[in-house]
């Protein structure tokens, strides 16, 4: 793959990255997700984002119960709910420069009224627990990924070792993924089914959104990968 594609691609994830770290600087108990979701829109298009790819939405933003909504961006309305002083927060951004697309998605844990920063430090054992998961699924789909695999393999594996880890995916179309392309309609997913090879596009996210069963309380963690002379990398 070019660099300069690359270059481009790392820009726009870059806004996306840099938008999740300011907003953990200013959200806090009573404000409204709206508020959240206004934020870091305005704060995308200051560090250059032109506009929002999916559905014209820069911010998905769910807290509480609701990080169980799994829902198209067709749907998707942001609740006037208030965050409270110890609340779960997931925050999913779609910015975009012409063409060129982010994707990165965090859910970030407020405790005793602040953000707690460090997974280790989340006393609530179900949040923390969750937030460990999320990171170990990506570890894991980097250690058996390959350019040769194809994205329903991807798709079987990492959802039995969701499974078999206790937890249930939360996606309302049952994927875990998609490619990042420069026309929305042209994405193709992790689902059964789908049996391009991953080396086929230039990049995809892995963004599994998981719950224990019966929990009120749902994790997501989306990050972009591509294959770089077959090693896989991050944007």
């Amino acid at each position: 793959m070019e660099t300069k594609v690359i270059s481009e691609y790392s820009r726009v994830q870059k806004i996306a990255k840099d938008t999740i770290e300011y907003i953990k600087t200013e959200i806090m108990p009573g404000m409204s997700l709206s508020q959240v979701r206004s934020l870091c829109e305005k704060k995308m298009m200051e560090l250059g984002a032109d506009s929002f790819w999916y559905w014209d939405i820069g911010a998905f933003v769910f807290s509480g119960d609701e990080t169980t909504k799994s829902v198209s961006g067709k749907e998707y309305a942001t609740s006037e709910r208030l965050i409270d002083p110890d609340d779960i927060i997931t925050i999913d951004l779609s910015p975009q420069i012409g063409d060129t697309w982010g994707d990165h998605a965090r859910t970030i844990i407020i405790e005793n009224g602040s953000v707690v920063r460090s997974m280790s430090e989340i006393e609530n054992d179900e949040w923390r627990n969750g937030l460990i998961m999320e990171k170990k699924l990506h570890e894991r789909m980097k250690e058996i990924v390959s350019p040769d695999m194809s994205f329903e393999e991807l798709y079987y594996r990492m959802n039995e070792t969701i499974k078999d880890e206790g937890y249930i995916n939360l996606d309302f179309m049952g994927n875990l993924g998609h490619s990042i392309v420069r026309r929305k309609d042209d994405r193709i997913y992790i689902e059964k089914g789908n049996d391009k090879r991953l080396g086929d596009v230039n990049f995809f996210t892995f963004e599994p959104h998981i719950s224990v069963a019966g929990s009120k309380y749902g994790y997501k963690r989306e990050d972009i990968y591509f294959f770089d002379n077959g090693s896989l990398r991050r944007l």
